[in-house]
């Protein structure tokens, strides 16, 4: 038995990458694929099926938040309140993946930060992983945790069809749009976005502003808050 390989075995480690190997090569069966082209079921299904692969859901959670902001570092607390998790369990979490390699960390005052390992052998295969599972929903919804934005939601052609060539979507709040390039880029989709400040979005709401009211009873996906 290499040094290695009882490195792997007294650390537990070796079990965690086999994990993670499942994970990765799950993902990338006819299965899956055939998920992602489901319309319909593919986003709940997907995100169902990404947390099945993994001995803790939060997992799942962690890196998609980290691996779609790979340039962001997050300290635990952070996390916990963007991902509404115990932080114990983020912590743990998060330093299982650090001992994988996936993630690296560095302590700033008192605080220890965790951001996405881009040098990871993973890191590419993984990023990519996610971001089909999840789909344009699930990457709009990682970047928006880590903003201002209180509502936001998918209308338009894209809650009939994930083959429309543009996402439209209604932000409420202060955000920044950083990363929204990358998202483009990732699923060839524009990405129109109407942006509305809190007070706006109250007083068109209460005085029942017709466009308004034609975006929240139509169809739609919710990325964050409640209507």
């Amino acid at each position: 038995m290499s040094y290695l390989y009882r490195i792997f075995i007294d650390d537990g480690l070796f079990y965690e990458l086999f994990d993670l190997l499942l994970f990765i090569t799950f993902l990338l069966t006819r299965e899956i694929l055939m998920l992602y082209n489901n319309k319909q079921n593919m986003t709940k299904q997907a995100r169902d099926t990404l947390k099945s692969l993994f001995s803790s859901a939060i997992r799942a959670d962690v890196l998609a938040l980290l691996l779609n902001n790979a340039d962001e570092r997050f300290y635990v607390r952070e996390i916990a309140t963007l991902l509404r998790k115990n932080p114990s369990g983020v912590k743990r979490e998060l330093d299982n993946l650090e001992n994988m390699g996936i993630l690296i960390s560095k302590k700033v005052a008192n605080l220890k930060y965790f951001q996405a390992e881009k040098k990871s052998p993973f890191f590419t295969e993984l990023k990519s992983i996610i971001a089909k599972s999840l789909g344009v929903p699930g990457a709009l919804k990682a970047m928006l945790k880590t903003t201002g934005a209180k509502i936001a939601f998918i209308f338009g052609p894209y809650t009939e069809s994930e083959e429309a060539d543009t996402v439209n979507v209604l932000i409420v709040g202060a955000v920044s749009l950083e990363g929204l390039k990358d998202i483009e880029e990732r699923f060839l989709k524009k990405i129109s976005v109407t942006m509305m400040d809190e007070a706006e979005f109250k007083s068109k709401k209460e005085s029942g502003d017709p466009e308004l009211e034609k975006l929240l009873s139509g169809e739609k996906i919710i990325l964050m808050g409640k209507l």
